[in-house]
């Protein structure tokens, strides 16, 4: 009897949840999208973000920006010991 109970009130709570969820989840998409879209409205209008561009080209031309290759961050005595094996048949 006491499984049965634990099993009812296990399907109620995973059947609440679900209800509040899509209730609840639609609004909270909903206000975290109008945000991000008020962030990028505001920031393109104030000189931020990404839409802002600050050495405006004229169309067609093109610029290549050379970037030094940047060391390996990896040291070789962190990565372990190379032991040589000669493997016997």
């Amino acid at each position: 009897m006491g499984l049965l109970k634990f099993i009812m009130i296990t399907i109620f709570v995973i059947w609440v949840i679900r209800i509040i969820l899509r209730l609840v989840f639609p609004m909270v998409l909903k206000s975290m999208f109008s945000k991000m879209q008020r962030q990028a409205s505001a920031g393109a209008g104030a000189g931020r973000g990404p839409a802002y561009n600050a050495n405006p080209k004229p169309e067609g031309s093109i610029s290549i920006e050379y970037m030094p290759p940047q060391p390996k961050k990896g040291n070789a005595d962190k990565l372990g010991d190379f032991v040589e094996y000669e493997e016997l048949k």
